[in-house]
């Protein structure tokens, strides 16, 4: 499998996309789907036979089902993990949260809940396509720019809308770690390294709260928001704002 751990996807070239699902039919629709928009595409119908094609055949968005013979999509994060940083877009049922948050701490980017829209599928598709064309081996303790925010992690700064916003400590960890995946879910348990290293993983309460008091800093008023939950699985940091918030 080439290494794609430093280098961005030339958007000028059509997308080579690999789908790897044991149901046909599934594969047939989405494989059609991208077909039509232009991707490259190819398909497997099990982890193992994935890992095989991408000897050969470096994709640059990876489609995975979770439920598969083999080698289940977990596994295939896992082993395409230790080689690249390809992207992978997860496709889930409503009763697989466990498998689901399993993948995207084994370096899944994102994931689709079946039975899913193929409109939204397709935006999912670029908006991953997008984030990987513009990511190269970035210093992560570099200042962003994203959306309406702009982080300093040198001096610990952060303005929204150009105006400061003064955080605690552990504050601006967690929207430092969240920022380094934009308009991605990230797991509970990866944000509660990210702040408190190998402490507090077992208290999700702790986090529930520090995002809670993270909101009332950077959303002080009913719009935008920025930070979204995505239910038993994490959060979705979205730079730009959306008009509506979901729970806590």
């Amino acid at each position: 499998m080439t290494d794609q751990a430093t280098t961005p996807r030339d958007s000028t070239d059509p997308a080579k996309i690999l789908i790897v699902d044991d149901e046909p039919q599934i594969t047939r629709v989405v494989s059609m789907a991208c077909t039509a928009q232009g991707y490259q595409v190819r398909s497997a119908a099990d982890g193992e036979s994935a890992l095989a094609i991408l000897i050969d055949w470096p994709a640059e968005l990876i489609i995975t089902d979770l439920a598969m013979p083999k080698l289940d999509g977990v596994e295939l994060c896992r082993a395409i993990r230790k080689q690249s940083n390809v992207p992978i877009l997860v496709l889930s049922v409503r009763n697989q949260e466990k498998m689901k948050v399993e993948a995207l701490d084994a370096g899944a980017d994102d994931y689709v809940t079946k039975p899913f829209q193929i409109n939204e599928l397709l935006a999912r598709i670029r908006a991953v396509l997008r984030r990987s064309s513009h990511t190269a081996a970035k210093d992560k303790n570099a200042e962003a720019t994203l959306g309406d925010f702009r982080i300093d992690p040198a001096s610990r700064q952060v303005f929204v809308r150009g105006a400061e916003v003064h955080l605690t400590p552990k504050e601006f960890d967690l929207l430092h770690a969240m920022s380094r995946y934009p308009d991605r879910v990230v797991t509970r348990r990866t944000l509660m390294v990210a702040v408190w290293g190998g402490y507090n993983i077992d208290q999700p309460e702790s986090l529930r709260v520090l995002i809670g008091q993270l909101r009332r800093k950077i959303e002080p008023g009913e719009k935008p928001h920025y930070i979204l939950t995505e239910p038993w699985v994490g959060y979705r940091f979205v730079p730009e704002g959306v008009q509506a918030a979901s729970s806590l």
